[in-house]
């Protein structure tokens, strides 16, 4: 199975999908510029006379509602109806969605009325959509991670979608194949948005590969090596901010093969 994860990389910047990004302000330059670096081509497109459109053309939608505008909440849902309208696979990052009942609203309306194909958060956002426990604080995840492969399967199935659950171990699901991801590096958490530059990626990765589970996974072991990577030659968040743009440019289909550290399983139907 890694060969076919690693391929995913090659593929990518093969293709070059045009990814439209509807994301928090916070990190919307990080966001395009690690899509440009790993190979696709973003287009930070959220304006609602523009959003409905431009999913029209775009190879993969990417929704993050971090710093959730009223123009944001109705672009979202427009673009999301309009890649379900046009086949168009969707990323959806549930920011905070444990802490803000409005979030929760949205992504409600962003599931029932358009199409969800990925939902990548962290532990306790991910926890929290599966109906457990989750403990959270702000946009942080506080979660132990305890239960934390049950609710990615549980949610994967809920929606019949892929789910990959952040955090110092990544898990991945489609309900019938998980994934548990020991890549990455501490620093990743001292770089503002480093989750959602992932969540980017996974857009990038979606927009050139069929399989979204396979192409969540090398998203998420792409961003890890990276991390590892850029670690190397910077220890010190605003460096290795630099660096991780750098290193993510670097990452190739052997640094996959070689360097991944994961755990793929079959999910017992019982």
């Amino acid at each position: 199975m890694i060969n076919k994860v690693s391929n995913v990389v090659t593929k990518l910047r093969d293709r070059v999908p045009l990814v439209q990004a509807i994301t928090n302000y916070v990190t919307i330059n990080d966001c395009a510029n690690i899509l440009l670096a790993f190979g696709a081509s973003p287009a930070m497109c959220e304006a609602y006379d523009e959003s409905y459109e431009f999913a029209k053309i775009a190879n993969a939608l990417y929704l993050n509602v971090g710093t959730l505008t009223k123009e944001q909440e109705a672009s979202s849902i427009m673009a999301a109806i309009s890649a379900k309208n046009s086949n168009v696979p969707v990323v959806l990052d549930p920011v905070a969605c444990g802490g803000i009942k409005r979030k929760m609203d949205v992504i409600n309306k962003i599931l029932e009325l358009g199409r969800v194909d990925v939902i990548k958060g962290n532990i306790g956002e991910i926890k929290f959509l599966a109906g457990q426990s989750a403990n959270v604080r702000g946009v942080d995840s506080i979660d132990n991670g305890e239960g934390i492969e049950e609710a990615v399967v549980t949610l994967a199935n809920k929606y019949n979608c892929t789910v990959a659950a952040t955090g110092e171990i990544d898990v991945i699901s489609d309900g019938k194949r998980l994934a548990v991801i020991s890549n990455g590096v501490n620093l990743l958490t001292r770089v503002t948005g480093a989750g959602c530059m992932l969540g980017a990626l996974c857009a990038g990765t979606i927009g050139a590969e069929e399989d979204k589970f396979i192409a969540t996974c090398a998203a998420v072991i792409a961003m890890g090596i990276a991390g590892e990577k850029a670690y190397e030659e910077a220890k010190k968040p605003g460096s290795f901010r630099v660096k991780l743009i750098d290193a993510i440019y670097d990452v190739d289909e052997e640094d996959i093969k070689k360097l991944a550290q994961v755990e793929f399983k079959v999910i017992d139907a019982k």
